[in-house]
C-alpha cells in the first residue's frame, strides 16, 4: 500500500500516452523517456491526449500497481512542455493535476 506522505515522490510524464499501454509499456516509458527508475518506491502519472484520463504505476514492494481515473465531464490540467520531468508533491494544494 502506498503512503501519501512527505516523503512519497511523484512524476509526471507531460506528453499524451496511448492508453492501451500496460504496466510494462509505462514503466519502460518511466525508464526510456523520464530517465527514472520503474522500481523505486515513487508513483508515475500518465495522462492522454484529451486529458480526461490518467493513469498511475508504482511498485509498492509486492509488485506494480496500476490505477485508472477517468473523468465523466472535466479536464485535467496539465503543465506547459518547458520542464523535462515534473516532479508533484502529495499534497492536496499542488498546482497540477487540478480538475478545471
Amino acid at each position: 500500500m502506498f503512503r501519501f506522505d512527505e516523503n512519497l515522490k511523484v512524476y509526471l510524464h507531460r506528453d499524451p500516452v496511448d492508453f492501451r499501454y500496460g504496466m510494462n509499456s509505462l514503466s519502460i516509458l518511466v525508464e526510456q523517456v523520464m530517465h527514472l527508475n520503474p522500481m523505486d518506491s515513487s508513483l508515475y502519472i500518465f495522462g492522454n491526449r484529451r486529458r480526461d484520463r490518467v493513469k498511475i504505476i508504482g511498485l509498492d514492494g509486492c509488485g506494480f500497481w496500476l490505477m485508472t481515473k477517468r473523468l465523466e465531464t472535466s479536464r485535467f490540467i496539465w503543465p506547459d512542455r518547458k520542464t523535462e520531468v515534473v516532479a508533484l508533491t502529495p499534497h492536496p494544494r499542488q498546482e497540477y493535476l487540478r480538475v478545471s
